[in-house]
């Protein structure tokens, strides 16, 4: 991938001695969250074993700055003839400059190009760097009747933890 001189980063797939750096970069990102929702909810972190198997499947994408250091990650996984984006985070200093962006460009583009169905994640629907944000790349709201059982399984975790049923939405992106 090449460096975007006006971005001032790249994409690029992960390296597993990056796994802990994309840890510290989640809870990084994990403030400017709480901020936009307002309330208490505790910061936590995806399991590396997560992290390990997307690093595995060549699913586990950085955007990395000048110095070639990660500033944003994406973690995904295949489910069901679709790829699953388990988590994206930018590290606050780099937030808001397209780096989320490109990372699920990269994240849509491997999908279309391994010639999956389409890409599904879950998200927080209220905070606007979150369902609005996937929306302007073209992912929609499944209706609750219509998540499949995995994804149902994963919102129910994430309400587990405290993220809210009421806030927790599952979006599709579906190939053509």
């Amino acid at each position: 991938m090449t460096l975007e001189p006006a971005e001032g980063f790249i994409i690029r797939l992960a390296r597993s001695q990056e796994l802990p750096r994309l840890t510290e970069i989640e809870l990084d990102a994990f403030g400017a969250l709480a901020e936009a929702r307002g309330d208490g909810l505790e910061a936590h972190a995806l399991p590396q074993d997560i992290l390990r198997q997307s690093l595995e499947d060549e699913l586990l994408f950085v955007a990395a700055d000048r110095s070639n250091e990660p500033i944003a990650f994406l973690a995904g996984t295949e489910r069901d003839g679709m790829l699953y984006v388990a988590e994206v985070d930018v590290a606050r200093a780099w937030q808001r400059r397209g780096v989320g962006r490109r990372l699920m460009a990269t994240a849509i583009e491997t999908a279309r190009a391994s010639r999956l169905l389409g890409v599904t994640l879950t998200t927080d629907r209220l905070v606007p760097f979150n369902a609005p944000f996937y929306a302007k790349l073209g992912f929609v709201e499944i209706a609750e009747d219509d998540v499949a059982p995995q994804l149902r399984r994963i919102l129910a975790r994430e309400i587990s933890i405290g993220t809210g049923g009421d806030r927790r939405v599952a979006m599709i992106l579906r190939f053509p």
